[in-house]
């Protein structure tokens, strides 16, 4: 009898989220969430609306603008869903204050994360894509790593280190410099290269300085 065998080929997969590819780990997860989840980190209130802190809530501003979304209240976000060709992504602004950033992502899982913030251990205006790591002393991002994990996207956007007589405090709550507020832009075509191409193809374009790859 002559014997039937099984096509051992492999079915071709298909990626559901599109190119989103985030680098998981062993992080800890959250809700149901399935799509992107971008989060500019910020201050809510006026006064804090043009300090270097809050260029994250700018990209998110930026992101928003671009693609017809409509702020509304959350829990304890501002929030829209927007549509970036095949792909849909919820912008959050954490309204808990920068500390407390963590506090306003319960349901969301780590890995669908895309954490827009300032750095300080980057030059001024400066952009920079990548996965995991430490707060670096950011408040927001320690919150958020004590709620979720670390192993989220982020998207890195330069503010310098405080001059000698400042207090870091004073420096990313002071006056957003030009170019911080001119990198606004290019962070968001950073997150939306992270959507629409995945992590790997974000890092390669937007981590590149004087011809070499910078973290």
């Amino acid at each position: 009898m002559r014997r039937r065998t099984r096509n051992l080929l492999p079915r071709r997969l298909t990626n559901k989220r599109d190119n989103f590819q985030p680098n998981v780990g062993g992080a800890k997860t959250g809700g149901p969430s399935r799509s992107p989840v971008v989060v500019g980190l910020g201050n809510p209130g006026r006064s804090y609306e043009r300090t270097r802190h809050n260029v994250g809530f700018l990209v998110a501003d930026e992101l928003a603008r671009r693609y017809g979304g409509d702020w509304r209240k959350k829990k304890k976000s501002q929030a829209t869903d927007i549509n970036l060709g095949k792909s849909s992504a919820t912008l959050l602004k954490p309204q808990t204050f920068m500390n407390n950033s963590g506090a306003a992502l319960g349901g969301y899982r780590v890995q669908d994360l895309i954490i827009v913030h300032d750095d300080l251990d980057l030059p001024v205006g400066d952009v920079r894509v990548k996965v995991g790591g430490g707060a670096g002393g950011h408040n927001g991002l320690r919150s958020i790593i004590g709620q979720l994990g670390n192993e989220f996207v982020r998207v890195r956007i330069g503010v310098g280190r405080p001059a000698e007589h400042l207090t870091v405090t004073d420096h990313v709550l002071g006056k957003m410099d030009p170019p911080v507020k001119d990198a606004v832009p290019t962070a968001a075509d950073a997150v939306e290269a992270v959507i629409g191409e995945g992590t790997e193809v974000a890092m390669n374009r937007f981590n590149v300085r004087n011809g070499s790859t910078a973290e």
